[in-house]
């Protein structure tokens, strides 16, 4: 058997003869040829001695490394600074809700990067399905954290909030009302957007997730199951149901990880995030008893609002009511207009909670400007507070567990079911909501295309329909 150097020796030798012929050209290329072999063979391990590590075949694939290759991340690993501008140019960007959040999300992270397999970024999704929080903002972190531990959630959750908490603050401090009907257009335009973009992501997602007839039933089933029911209970029943399919139908289906990669993990951190958790839960309102100064109210208040919401989004808004408007610290007609302002900026509309924060106190000249900086930043934080916790505690264990055969499958058909929920709030109230007429459903299949064929970025497309949109209202 001839080892690798004595061959590239031989063959060397052999370029320097064809390289003394009269025939250059041709005697050039082949020498070119050859040491791409030479290479190549030394690299794939011929001429190793067969009881060597790794001295597998090179013409030999496993099944799963062309059906389920495994993400790419960059040499060196991704940087807070870059996993700060990522979030933020997707919080200046995502319109369009939760749902569209978790679209852009998958189509920064998982087609265009390839950063994420689809298999672990449903895993996420379901995860924060599971949850009380938002779970588009809780996406975002897992992705963070994933890339970057635990500061990296934190810089991912600050860029993708900080554009909209800015604006909602801002408009908290200086209240004058907000007449939507002034970009109503615009607002129109972006919609059209949002339904293009979960479109896109509900397909691919349904390509690989949904690859089979058992697990296409499962997510048909499971978008009928949310279509007919308006219940937040409805969310956990089919997950649950999914994952107990997913246990019983799809354990045949289980092949090797293509994706081995992991959040960086500690145990005692993530017990101390869960811990920390409930202990707020139960100590905010006795603190909020014994403060005369009402501060720990509020943060009582929005603490509770973020920890025990189910669905996220627009569900939080009777909590916040409850919070604000019933104590009296912000009338109704006040927090009705905050809500119509949260749906023309980008980002989750928890940041709702920075325009609340900041309506507590105007009016005080320079002094209610500083107060009201400070308490926006405080009611905001209180209310992303319980979702960052609930992620940190619970990514790491999640991650651990999702890697067992047996929970594989489960999670398997928890994926099903996690693309029949994204078809259902697509369907309503994206689809049914928007009224759409065959200009806006000419605008959808456009968009649609533009990201299939990635003719352009997603945020040309978001600027590009809030021009269309704003033009059009015009006429």
């Amino acid at each position: 058997m001839i080892t690798p150097k004595p061959r590239l020796r031989q063959i060397a030798t052999g370029g320097v003869l064809l390289w003394n012929c009269d025939e250059w050209l041709w005697s050039r290329f082949w020498l070119c040829r050859l040491c791409a072999i030479a290479y190549g063979q030394a690299k794939s391990g011929v001429g190793q001695d067969n009881h060597m590590p790794n001295a597998t075949p090179h013409n030999k694939t496993t099944k799963n490394s062309t059906d389920n290759k495994a993400p790419s991340l960059p040499i060196g690993g991704v940087g807070l600074w870059q996993i700060f501008l990522i979030f933020l140019r997707l919080g200046l960007t995502s319109f369009g809700g939760p749902v569209a959040h978790i679209g852009y999300f998958r189509e920064e992270f998982v087609a265009r990067r390839k950063w994420l397999s689809d298999v672990r970024y449903a895993d996420l999704v379901a995860l924060c399905q599971f949850v009380p929080g938002p779970a588009s903002s809780q996406v975002g972190m897992g992705i963070g954290m994933a890339l970057g531990g635990l500061r990296g959630s934190l810089v991912a959750w600050l860029g993708f909030t900080m554009p909209s908490a800015i604006v909602l603050a801002a408009l908290g401090m200086a209240f004058v009302g907000f007449d939507l009907g002034a970009v109503e257009g615009i607002i129109r335009g972006l919609k059209l957007v949002a339904v293009g973009v979960v479109l896109h992501a509900l397909l691919g997602m349904a390509r690989s997730l949904c690859p089979d007839v058992p697990r296409a039933i499962l997510a048909v089933l499971a978008a009928a199951i949310m279509i007919a029911s308006e219940t937040v209970m409805a969310q956990f029943g089919v997950i649950l149901g999914g994952m107990l399919a997913g246990f019983l139908m799809l354990r045949d289906k289980v092949g090797a990880d293509a994706d081995p990669g992991h959040v960086p993990r500690s145990a005692k951190g993530a017990v101390a995030a869960l811990c920390t958790f409930f202990v707020l839960l139960v100590l905010l309102p006795i603190l909020a008893k014994l403060d005369p100064t009402g501060l720990f109210a509020v943060i009582d208040g929005f603490y509770r609002s973020g920890a025990l919401v189910f669905g996220g989004g627009h569900v939080v808004l009777p909590l916040l009511q409850n919070a604000v408007v019933t104590p009296g610290w912000v009338d109704a007609e006040t927090f009705l207009a905050g809500y119509g302002a949260t749906q023309a900026v980008p980002g989750p509309i928890f940041t709702f909670a920075a325009y609340l924060g900041a309506a507590l106190h105007t009016g005080s000249g320079g002094t209610g400007l500083v107060v009201s900086t400070i308490t926006s930043l405080v009611t905001l934080i209180a209310i992303f507070l319980p979702a960052w916790l609930l992620v940190v505690g619970l990514l790491p264990f999640w991650d651990r567990v999702r890697h067992i055969p047996s929970m594989r499958a489960g999670l398997m058909g928890v994926n099903a079911a996690v693309v029949g929920l994204l078809a259902a709030v697509l369907y309503d109230p994206i689809w049914t909501g928007a009224n759409l007429d065959i200009f806006d459903i000419g605008c959808v299949i456009l968009v649609f295309a533009i990201l299939q064929w990635r003719i352009a970025p997603v945020w040309a497309v978001v600027g590009a329909g809030a021009v269309v949109g704003y033009l059009t209202s015009l006429f």
